[in-house]
This record gives C-alpha cells, sequence and structure tokens, in this order.
C-alpha cells in the first residue's frame, strides 16, 4: 500500500512538473467577433462529440466502450472537431492509483496523426466516468481547489497538468473547463433534476469560477480558446440573462448550446432561454456560440437516414440564424441499432453530412 500511494505521488508531480510541460504550440483555431477561424480563415465546424476516445481497459476505469482511434479519426474529413472527455480519472490507473497519461496521450496523437482538431472537457457537471459525484455551489465556490474523495488530485492541479502537457498539441482546438456546469444545490444529497434547489448567488459563483479556472489556463496557454460548456436551456447559474453576465467572463471566448428533444426545429426554445436569445447574448458580447451537442434519437424509433435529414434541417437553420459551428451527439463504436438512442456509429449517414456541409477553408496536408 505504501509503495502505490508514493508511486501515484511521484505520477502525480512528474505529470504536472516542468521536466513534462511542452511549451504552446501556435493557436489554429481563433475567433473574429461572432464566427470562428481556423488558420486565419472564417469557418464554420461541424463536427461530432465522442466522450469515449480515452477509454483503455487495460489502465483506466474507462468510459463507454473503448474506440479504435486510427480507425475513428481517419473516418472523418480533416480538421473536423471532436469533443471528448478528457477527465483525471482518465488519466488514473485503475490498479495501483497511480497517474497514467497513456490514454490521453493517445488520442492527441491519433488526432495529430490525421489532421483532426479535438476539444477536450476536463471534468463533467454531472461527476460520471469520475467519482460519480454531482457538482453542486460549493464545488465551484472553493471545492475545485480541493482534492474530492475518490480522485487523486483537485481539479485546479488537473486544469494545470492538463494544459502543461497537452497545449503543445497541434490538435488542440480549445479548452474546456466542466461540460454543462450549473451551480445548483441538492437537498439531502438527491441531485435529482426536480429536487435541485438554485441559490440566488448562483451566477456570481458561476462567473467567479469560470473567471479564476480559466485564469489558470491563460497564464499556461495564453493564446488557445476557452469554451463554456454551458447548456443553455435555463440551468441554474445561467437562466435568462444570467447566461450573458456568465458569457461575458474574459476567460470565456466561445459560448455553447447543448440542443435536443427538438427534432427538425432550428432554433429551439423560449424567449428566455432558447436558441435565439442565446444567439442575441452572444452578439451583445461579440461572441461566438458553438451549439456542441445536438442529439437526436434513431434506431428502433426512427431512421438514420431520417435523422440526418432532420439534423441538416436544423443545422442550416442554425447556420442562418448566427450559430459559429455544430457538433454532433455523439460517435460511438458499438452502436444499438434496435433500440432508440443518440448513437452515432461508423457509418452513419450523418458521416455524410459531415464531409459536405459546410465548406471550410483549404488546409495544409
Amino acid at each position: 500500500m505504501c509503495i502505490t500511494l508514493v508511486l501515484a505521488a511521484v505520477a502525480v508531480m512528474t505529470g504536472s512538473g516542468a521536466a513534462n510541460a511542452a511549451p504552446p504550440a501556435p493557436a489554429r483555431v481563433g475567433t473574429d467577433g461572432t464566427g470562428l477561424t481556423l488558420d486565419g480563415q472564417p469557418w464554420w465546424p461541424l463536427g461530432l462529440n465522442a466522450y469515449q476516445l480515452a477509454t483503455n481497459w487495460s489502465i483506466n476505469r474507462g468510459c463507454g466502450a473503448q474506440v479504435d482511434l486510427d480507425a475513428y479519426f481517419s473516418s472523418l474529413p480533416r480538421t473536423t472537431i471532436t469533443r471528448f472527455n478528457a477527465f483525471s480519472a482518465l488519466a488514473t490507473d485503475k490498479y495501483t492509483g497511480a497517474v497514467d497519461f497513456a490514454p490521453i496521450d493517445a488520442v492527441f496523437a491519433a488526432a495529430e496523426r490525421h489532421g483532426q482538431l479535438v476539444i477536450p472537457v476536463l471534468a463533467a457537471q454531472d461527476g460520471a466516468c469520475e467519482n460519480d459525484v454531482f457538482k453542486q455551489r460549493d464545488w465551484y465556490s472553493t471545492g475545485w481547489q480541493q482534492t474530492a474523495t475518490g480522485m487523486t488530485m483537485s481539479f485546479a492541479d488537473w486544469v494545470d497538468t492538463a494544459v502543461e502537457r497537452w497545449r503543445g498539441s497541434p490538435a488542440l482546438a480549445a479548452w474546456e473547463l466542466v461540460g454543462e456546469p450549473e451551480t445548483s444545490v441538492c437537498p439531502g444529497g438527491n441531485c435529482d433534476f426536480a429536487n435541485r434547489v438554485c441559490p440566488s448567488d448562483a451566477a456570481a459563483v458561476l462567473r467567479t469560477f469560470m473567471d479564476q479556472a480559466g485564469d489558470r489556463v491563460r497564464a499556461l496557454d495564453p493564446d488557445r480558446l476557452i469554451t463554456a460548456g454551458l447548456t443553455g436551456g435555463g440551468q441554474c447559474g445561467t437562466q435568462g440573462d444570467e447566461y450573458q453576465h456568465v458569457g461575458a467572463s474574459p476567460n470565456v471566448d466561445v459560448l455553447q448550446y447543448h440542443d435536443y428533444y427538438a427534432d427538425g426545429i432550428p432554433l429551439p426554445g423560449d424567449q428566455w432561454n432558447g436558441l435565439a436569445r442565446r444567439i442575441e447574448q452572444a452578439e451583445a458580447v461579440d461572441k461566438p456560440l458553438l451549439v456542441a451537442e445536438i442529439g437526436q434519437s434513431a434506431g428502433g424509433c426512427l431512421s438514420y437516414a431520417q435523422r440526418a435529414a432532420d439534423i441538416e434541417t436544423k443545422i442550416v437553420g442554425q447556420h442562418a440564424a448566427g450559430t459559429a459551428g455544430a457538433l454532433l451527439w455523439s460517435f460511438v463504436p458499438d452502436p444499438r441499432p434496435t433500440e432508440c438512442t443518440f448513437d452515432i456509429g461508423p457509418g452513419d449517414p450523418l458521416f455524410d453530412l459531415l464531409a459536405d456541409f459546410p465548406p471550410g477553408p483549404s488546409t495544409a496536408p
């Protein structure tokens, strides 16, 4: 037991120390007002979420099925953005508890081999594939700087470690601190949606978190974009006008909206928290809005071809309305065609959509 703990401590210090720190690579992805750029040219990316990419059953406890990384990245048009989970738990050896970067290193290496771009998400709101603990208000206030039960390091230390290690990758499009953050409170420890309470300082706490945690990224990788993983549908901390307050953080470069259960409708939601309102708010702070998750069920309930047609209708309308790009939810290597799921498996008609819409700038081979 003592040997294991010593090894884990050494791994943490080595992983976040100067010996393994890479200098920042030139940032390929930038912003121009409310739009994105790639290599200095206007760009409207259409890409995928593939949260499972860092799963390696021989090392970590995984997050879904294991993916053939070369097969996945080679199936995409060049410079497609893929958003994936890069949690500290996925850089932890499940047998020893020591830090092992190999599974996430492999994702970056494969993306580089195939000329692709990635957005690593450094933590999840619901704790899935981490310690399974829902992040409440106090985590965003001070808890992110402390080592939680079941974790090898604090989130603050993980931010430093991850940015130092992968800031040198030419595949890195942007950093994302937390996927779908919200600063709610769970009375009695029950974090079911209907039981959550939104405190009066929810927006202030979330804004301060984005300011402070973003500062850590800026200090280590000053030219790289930071995208806020906001769901955008009126969650605690970003309800109504609060969304713009959080999005105005100097350490948020790209806003997000996540789009589900509005099949074929380009601009879902109401006048307070709908996508049309979020586009207006992004324009008010002069920042791009990426629809970072678009999910529609298919398989046993709908043909994959019809889903592709519905999503094309949606993204064409969103593009025209002023969004900055879209990422589809979600690639899996083992789709369930007889069930009604968001799965996007190999050969799905959505891959044809990735290749055909919209055109991007020419890029170096």
